[in-house]
């Protein structure tokens, strides 16, 4: 019974369900940046150098002959997206965490005994 606890506890420790979400959401996103190129960025952006070249997608992207070297360059197109993506995610958090930790907690109000103790440290100067 010892171990199925241990597994228990460790299966259910924030880390590894956090883990489990962000890959979740990493796959989805992957999904999303992979339409974003090929159904909005090659047909506006690379549209007319596709044209140019008789080719109607950028994995036909051919040298010497059979070198396929579009698929490499839609996978550094997707990386670039994804990175720079993540980078504006990552800095808005930083932001917002900036903001955060910026507004300071208001000082806890000073103890009656301390004002007190004041109030006859300033009668006594009198």
């Amino acid at each position: 019974m010892g171990m199925l606890k241990e597994f228990r506890d460790f299966a259910m420790k924030g880390n590894v369900v956090d883990l489990a979400v962000a890959v979740i959401i990493g796959g989805a996103f992957g999904k999303i940046v992979s339409s974003l190129i090929e159904d909005v960025i090659t047909p506006l952006i690379l549209k007319p150098a596709l044209e140019a070249a008789n080719l109607e997608k950028i994995e036909q992207l051919t040298i010497f002959g059979g070198v396929k070297y579009g698929m490499f360059l839609s996978a550094v197109i997707n990386f670039i997206i994804i990175a720079f993506v993540l980078f504006l995610i990552i800095k808005g958090m930083n932001a917002a965490k900036k903001k955060e930790e910026a507004a300071p907690a208001p000082p806890p109000p000073t103890p009656e005994d301390i004002v007190l103790l004041r109030e006859i440290r300033d009668a006594l100067k009198k």
